[in-house]
């Protein structure tokens, strides 16, 4: 059933860093493949992860060891890992970042293996950040007996500040005299609230190109202009509240709405369809002295139960807990309302957008 919902107090005010962005300022994802050492015998299978044979061969090749030709290898302790990373604005060569290592093989777990220096590249190919250093692996596993426990995931791990920045990403704030705020959410109404609240702080500097972007003026001087971004930023704003929406999860039957979603008058009928399929055992006895043999068969039962749905009138409401009453008053589970309300929207009872994730 749908829960119990949360009274939401009027919109209140934002500042607008929370409802912004600045245009050109944005993280970058890198990437990057390479090997775990140190492992307690937990690493990748390498009969069958060859890649993870080829990669050891040629970091020994590297090193200037070189190996014989058609050299079997037969490793528990290493494990091939693809190696991700956040670059953020304005990072400068030698900040430290934190890395995420994941396990692309067979490996059972990468608690206590140690991260071979790694290149991070960005979608450009260039290298921007070397990774290397020891795992927190934040889960435990045990095996014995033919029994196994396990406890949170054991094939990834991260390595805090185990990246080393180096390579800068130019980063332009703003274009000649003016810079962008891009609004998280596309809305005309808090766009103009935006732009009356940058003018009445520094007038005449704000307009709105559209629902999202909002173009300032700003000082040309850079010190100037990072201070003056800082004073725009802590502004606050009151938004102006969102479209009524529904989010359905069809995977996991989760509902969410917000307080603008209403319902018009409707009628529902709603039941439940259960198919049970049995199979049971029957045995054939013959009589004593009858020289009969014992015949044992199957016999498949099938039960179809379908309750019967009373046609329910719905009553319409404006407000968040007039449609969680009167959706509760179906008394259907989750998976049965993602349907109820797919049919109340084709219906045009539903009065939002209906989203399905």
């Amino acid at each position: 059933m749908l829960g119990a919902a949360l009274v939401q107090a009027p919109a209140s005010a934002e500042r607008i860093k929370d409802l912004t962005s600045v245009a050109g300022v944005r993280d970058n994802q890198l990437v990057g493949y390479g090997l775990v050492v140190g492992l307690d015998g937990s690493g990748d299978q390498t009969t069958q992860t060859p890649f993870t044979v080829q990669s050891i061969i040629n970091m020994l090749g590297n090193m200037g060891v070189t190996l014989a030709p058609g050299t079997s290898l037969q490793l528990k302790n290493v494990a091939a890992v693809m190696v991700t990373a956040t670059l953020p604005p304005f990072a400068r060569p030698g900040q430290a970042l934190d890395v995420t290592v994941s396990s692309m093989g067979n490996a059972k777990s990468l608690r206590g293996g140690t991260l071979v220096m790694t290149p991070l590249k960005g979608a450009d190919g260039k290298v921007y950040a070397v990774a290397q250093g020891n795992m927190v692996v934040g889960g435990a596993g045990a095996q014995g007996g033919g029994a196994s426990q396990t406890i949170n995931h054991l094939s990834a791990g991260r390595i805090p500040g185990g990246a080393t920045v180096e390579r800068g990403v130019p980063v332009m704030l703003g274009q000649g005299e003016y810079v962008t705020f891009e609004l998280n959410d596309t809305d005309f109404g808090t766009a103009r609230r935006v732009v009356d609240a940058i003018n009445l702080a520094a007038p005449n500097t704000a307009a709105a190109l559209d629902g999202r972007s909002i173009q300032v003026r700003a000082p040309i001087d850079t010190s100037d202009r990072v201070a003056f971004l800082g004073l725009l930023e802590n502004l606050e704003v009151t938004p102006v509240q969102q479209a009524a929406k529904v989010i359905v999860n069809s995977r996991t039957g989760s509902v969410v709405m917000n307080q603008k979603v209403a319902l018009q008058d409707c009628a529902v009928a709603h039941g439940s369809l259960t198919v049970t399929v049995n199979t049971q055992t029957q045995v054939s006895q013959p009589a004593p002295v009858s020289r009969g043999r014992t015949v044992v068969s199957q016999a498949g039962l099938v039960n179809i139960d379908q309750p019967g749905g009373a046609l329910m009138n719905i009553r319409g409401g404006t407000s968040l807990a007039d449609v969680v009453k009167a959706l509760n008053a179906l008394g259907a589970n989750p998976m049965d309302l993602v349907s109820i309300l797919q049919a109340m929207k084709s219906a045009g009872a539903l009065r939002a957008e209906l989203e399905v994730i």
